[in-house]
């Protein structure tokens, strides 16, 4: 028997909760995992333009935009099609979005993770706040748009555009020295609880039904149905 997405719900919750609990705790408590990170981050920075321009994939004036489309498409899409709580996927998508602030903000702050060599001293590094921008505004957009869409072929490609924006952001992050190995991941897993909310306010949403139907279904005649 499948199991009911309700019970599914804290299973799939579990890795991502568990994961950015541990890295949160070896930041703070600057443990092994932080030394493997240093040395991981000195491999792999190497400032170029490539990797300023990926990063930039995850600022809010590029990544909320795609993201505000999507809700206003969905939403148009929803209430035109008379779906029933039309209004809760794009409202679950910008919470979701008003979130990543919300809670990337405060842990900033409590941890007070220095930055890399490349970039000035300063500290509130982790998580990344660019890195959960692009998870949520893209993952977000992706969750809400793949109900509208009947071509599998479509679909996929969605998906795996998501996945070539959000992982060309980390890289470029990373890359280009804004953001230690960990600050990254611990935001994937972030974003990965904020979207299993919109993915849950999505599934709750009954399929679009028009108006036309509801009147058939009632025993109204429609116009296309002609008298019954």
């Amino acid at each position: 028997m499948p199991v009911s997405p309700p019970r599914a719900l804290p299973a799939l919750l579990a890795p991502p909760v568990l994961l950015f609990a541990l890295i949160t705790w070896q930041v703070l408590v600057d443990g092994p995992l932080v030394g493997v990170d240093e040395r991981a981050s000195g491999a792999l920075v190497h400032p170029d333009r490539l990797s300023e321009v990926l990063s930039d994939l995850g600022n809010v004036p590029v990544a909320v935009p795609v993201l505000a489309l999507a809700l206003v498409y969905v939403a148009w899409h929803g209430r035109a099609h008379g779906a029933d709580r039309w209004w809760l996927p794009p409202l679950a998508g910008a919470a979701a979005m008003a979130l990543v602030p919300a809670l990337v903000a405060p842990l900033k702050a409590w941890t007070d993770r220095p930055g890399t060599p490349a970039v000035p001293p300063a500290v509130g590094y982790y998580p990344s706040g660019h890195t959960a921008t692009a998870v949520v505004a893209y993952g977000a957009a992706t969750l809400l748009l793949l109900p509208l869409l009947r071509s599998p072929a479509v679909r996929r490609g969605l998906v795996l555009l998501c996945v070539l924006l959000v992982l060309g952001a980390s890289y470029g992050l990373v890359r280009r020295g804004y953001h230690w190995p960990l600050d990254v991941v611990a935001s994937w897993c972030l974003g990965a609880v904020l979207l299993a909310g919109v993915a849950a306010a999505a599934g709750r949403t009954a399929p679009a039904v028009t108006r036309s139907t509801r009147r058939s279904s009632s025993g109204t005649p429609s116009s296309s149905s002609g008298p019954s």
